[in-house]
């Protein structure tokens, strides 16, 4: 599986994913691009996005991207 995480997320996450290919947005080239526009482009490359933007299901219809999006709740995102 293609997992894209957000430039919120802690580098060091992708670790977690051996079984998968990761990569962030700033190794896609996506920086600073703007949530609507991030998704469009990811959906094309990759299977799922993760982010920590718990506002992003509010400012984007998430079901119109073909492309799973993970939200994770957490205390802190430090570490980056």
């Amino acid at each position: 599986m293609r997992l894209l995480l957000d430039e919120c997320i802690p580098k060091r996450l992708n670790r977690e994913f051996t079984e998968h290919e990761v990569r962030t947005v700033q190794q896609a080239g996506w920086s600073g691009l703007a949530n609507g526009r991030l998704l469009s482009a990811a959906e094309h490359d990759f299977d799922v996005f993760i982010t920590v933007d718990q506002s992003l299901r509010f400012q984007q219809n998430v079901s119109g991207f073909a492309i799973a999006v993970v939200v994770l709740e957490a205390r802190s995102v430090s570490g980056q």
